[in-house]
């Protein structure tokens, strides 16, 4: 029904307005009087903002989605997601709970955007342009990547597929990463979430929603100086096979939302 669409927009909004204010005032706040406490204090705060937004699609819009598996992470930890949704990175979150990921975004994110272009910069996420094969912007993902505490995310489709099939892995960014340290690579499958790929969508289409989310790993990626070509081509084989399954089992019942 459109009206608990319409509902979830306004409960998600006013989610991301309010956490806005709050993250440039008071989570600032908090990390600079408590600098030792800053990545308990981020991955406190990114957890809460990915139940809100699960909370508005399950208990407002009717989504449903089966349990949500756990990716032990830290330094060194990489995940491969499949992109289908704005749900994705909420997902990606709950997933790694004890910790937050940095998760690769496109520059443009980064300016302008209510409550994620500040929190782009306040976890320092890695930053890429798909039109710009410029070196110099390569290594600097590659760096900021193996330097980063916490578990990197990245998607290497690029961009979601209109109907929620897996599309080919663009090399490029992945390259980059594998070749700044040896990873410790986790692959992650989600389906489902297509329908409401982006936020307006959810008008229409949140209700329908049946999210399945799998993980497989790890993997030890390539040591720095070896072709990671062959590990590439293994990987997006393992998520192809990984989105198969649960494709294959959309048939199944459903729980009305995330196991704590």
């Amino acid at each position: 029904m459109k009206i608990r669409g319409i509902l979830t927009i306004a409960a998600a909004g006013t989610a991301l307005l309010v956490g806005d204010v709050l993250q440039r005032t008071f989570l600032v706040a908090a990390i600079r009087l408590l600098p030792r406490r800053r990545h308990a204090i981020l991955g406190a705060w990114q957890q809460a903002l990915a139940r809100i937004m699960l909370w508005s699609a399950r208990v407002v819009g009717g989504a449903r989605y089966d349990e949500i598996p756990r990716i032990p992470g830290g330094p060194g930890t990489l995940v491969l997601m499949n992109h289908q949704s704005v749900m994705d990175i909420p997902l990606v979150v709950r997933a790694l709970r004890g910790t937050y990921p940095r998760i690769v975004t496109r520059e443009r994110y980064a300016h302008g955007k209510p409550l994620i272009s500040h929190m782009v910069r306040l976890y320092q996420y890695p930053t890429v342009d798909p039109g710009a094969t410029v070196k110099t912007s390569l290594e600097s993902l590659r760096e900021r990547a193996a330097q980063s505490p916490v578990p990197v995310v990245i998607f290497p489709e690029g961009t979601r597929s209109r109907d929620g099939s897996l599309s080919k892995f663009r090399k490029m960014g992945l390259r980059s990463i594998l070749g700044g340290r040896e990873w410790e690579v986790w692959v992650v499958a989600v389906d489902g979430w297509w329908q409401a790929a982006k936020l307006t969508d959810f008008i229409d289409n949140v209700a329908d929603v049946r999210g399945r989310m799998r993980v497989s790993g790890p993997f030890t990626s390539p040591a720095p100086g070896e072709s990671t070509s062959a590990f590439m081509a293994e990987m997006e084989r393992e998520m192809q096979d990984l989105f198969g399954r649960i494709s294959s089992s959309s048939a199944e019942p459903l729980p009305a939302g995330e196991k704590e």
